[in-house]
């Protein structure tokens, strides 16, 4: 039989859409530190089977979002200021190679898209909109991570950044985005 001539475009995992869902269900607080999570019944909320669900929690366990005991339980993971410190430290390394490899990259459109995202950032903060707030966060840094191109940047940016995002909905909420906002000013100059 021959192979097809035509491409079939590329379409995600299920179990990397369950993580997706799961991470964000755990990042944005719809589940807290310390909830249970119960396989069968995120299975029946995202209308799954529980394999790619096992699957998506035992990655999510490796990234420290949840702890997971076998044969026992899986449950949120407390936000451990320790481990928040390594992952800011992770992630700040990888979006200066991010910004390093695509600075020679970036054109004048890209530019303008991180200052839209900024000034997004800043009116969602001034609105006490943390959800947005966290949104523009990341279609800022999503332009040099982009435009970088490298696989092992965004791989460990999944892996430790929605540990840091737990902790930055908080700082969101707080005064400390002025903060943020002025860092991205100064990036973009």
């Amino acid at each position: 039989m021959p192979v097809p001539s035509t491409t079939v475009p590329p379409r995600s995992l299920l179990r990397d859409d369950v993580f997706a869902r799961v991470r964000d269900a755990i990042v944005d607080g719809t589940f807290a530190p310390g909830e249970q999570l119960r396989d069968a019944e995120i299975a029946d909320w995202l209308g799954v089977s529980r394999t790619p669900v096992r699957e998506a929690l035992l990655s999510l366990a490796r990234s420290g979002l949840v702890q997971a005991s076998p044969g026992r339980s899986t449950v949120v993971a407390p936000i451990d200021a320790e481990e928040v410190r390594h992952a800011v430290a992770v992630v700040a390394a990888m979006h200066r190679v991010a910004v390093m490899e695509a600075t020679p990259h970036l054109t004048t459109a890209d530019l303008e898209q991180m200052r839209e995202a900024n000034d997004a950032f800043r009116v969602a903060h001034d609105a006490g909109d943390t959800a947005a707030t966290h949104v523009a966060d990341r279609a800022f840094h999503a332009v040099p991570v982009g435009r970088a191109g490298s696989d092992a940047v965004r791989t460990v940016l999944a892996l430790y950044a929605p540990v840091l995002q737990r902790a930055e909905r908080l700082r969101f909420a707080s005064h400390d985005a002025d903060a943020s906002a002025d860092r991205h000013d100064e990036l973009i100059r």
